[in-house]
């Protein structure tokens, strides 16, 4: 963002260079890695990629739609299994698909949607709804 308006904005990148990122994923700690798994892929549409084991069990797996990537991995209860997860964090995905045609997938599965397809203000059509551990998930078309 290099809007002179916004406070703080960067007027020269030049020195010192400033961070630039070529890719974000993100990585989820759930409950039950299969329950997320399956709601991953089968209610939202997400690819199994690749999956991580130890001592011959999988307790992480590398999930795919387009160019995103979501790892979740296994909680091993070592910081108490109901703690809250998610608070103050939501992951927010731009699609060229059908916000309505994804909704109702979701919502097919048994999924109750936190905010049902929305027009929004800048010209995106969005909603939003939680996994099966309480994470935040927005999915909206482009601008």
């Amino acid at each position: 963002m290099t809007d002179s308006s916004w406070p703080g904005a960067l007027k020269d990148r030049g020195q010192p260079e400033t961070f630039r990122a070529r890719s974000l994923s993100a990585s989820l700690t759930v409950k039950d890695l299969q329950r997320s798994l399956e709601w991953y892929r089968d209610a939202v549409g997400f690819h199994p990629g690749k999956q991580y084991e130890r001592d011959g069990k999988v307790f992480g797996i590398v999930l795919e739609a387009g160019t995103a990537q979501i790892l979740i991995t296994q909680d091993d209860g070592a910081r108490g299994l109901d703690r809250a997860k998610g608070d103050g964090f939501s992951l927010h995905f731009t699609t060229t698909q059908s916000v309505d045609e994804l909704a109702a997938r979701i919502k097919a599965h048994g999924t109750t949607l936190d905010m049902e397809p929305t027009d929004m203000p800048w010209g995106a059509r969005s909603f939003r709804v939680r996994d099966p551990d309480g994470f935040r998930i927005a999915i909206s078309s482009a601008p």
